[in-house]
């Protein structure tokens, strides 16, 4: 970490180190490194992140010098400032962040091309949106108005100046997709698997087995005992050989990688 060259009397620098999708916003040569950084007497943290084109609402934690502030923080020469999203492997709970309140958020909004991430997703118990109709335009509009994480291959659109939250999803492959976004996000206290109609993204609640015995198969009403209904679409589960694959997808592809990487 090189140190500030002072330029002028009238002047301040800082140090900024900005971390995980932040960069996104700066350019080539200040991501994930710190860099010196020039300001004027009275300059707010707030201040430094319209200048920088940081999105206020996507920045939530704030350490000065190790102490967390809020970003009317002004400023002081030859400070270092590190700057978290809004999501980050990092447990900010004890600390003050920059917000009154967290912008923590697990609901998502997914593109056209990302049907099967949208479906793991719910199945692990998360807001999920997504449809096949699906625009740009409807997919900013519902990230903007829902505070929805929008999640896109599109870099063009996660970047968009109207999106306030987003990720951009860079493997092709499901699963990768979705252990990827677990590790930068840190998803795994928020798990709640299945818990979420996979059709429609409502929550499903248990059902008396009676009170749908007229629509099961009989070979279904024989063995299964336990059953949930989706209010929302109507769709009855149980937990049948279905419910057993998605356990042991539960289990291999989101728990296992957790304690495999020794996060768990």
């Amino acid at each position: 970490m090189k140190g500030c060259n002072k330029t002028s009397n009238a002047m301040k620098q800082a140090m900024f180190r900005f971390y995980e999708e932040l960069n996104i916003h700066l350019p080539e040569e200040m991501r994930k490194v710190w860099f010196c950084f020039p300001f004027a007497e009275g300059t707010t943290i707030s201040d430094m992140l319209k200048i920088m084109g940081i999105p206020a609402e996507e920045v939530d934690l704030v350490l000065v010098d190790q102490q967390s502030r809020n970003l009317d923080y002004q400023l002081q020469d030859g400070e270092r400032i590190s700057v978290y999203p809004v999501f980050e492997r990092f447990d900010i709970e004890p600390v003050g962040t920059a917000h009154e309140s967290p912008l923590r958020s697990t609901t998502f909004c997914c593109d056209v091309h990302l049907g099967k991430l949208a479906r793991f997703l719910r199945m692990l118990g998360f807001d999920t949106l997504y449809s096949s109709r699906f625009d740009p335009d409807a997919l900013r509009e519902a990230s903007l108005q829902e505070k929805r994480i929008l999640l896109s291959r599109s870099y063009a659109l996660v970047t968009h100046p109207q999106v306030k939250r987003s990720f951009w999803v860079r493997s092709a492959d499901p699963k990768e997709q979705l252990k990827d976004l677990f590790e930068k996000l840190d998803l795994y206290r928020q798990l709640n698997p299945l818990s979420r109609c996979l059709t429609c993204n409502s929550m499903i609640e248990t059902i008396e087995k009676q009170a749908i015995l007229h629509r099961l198969e009989p070979r279904t009403a024989a063995y299964y005992q336990e059953f949930f209904i989706c209010r929302s679409c109507d769709q009855i589960f149980w937990k049948g050989s279905h419910f057993e694959s998605m356990i042991n997808f539960i289990r291999q592809e989101v728990l296992n990688k957790k304690m495999n990487d020794g996060t768990g």
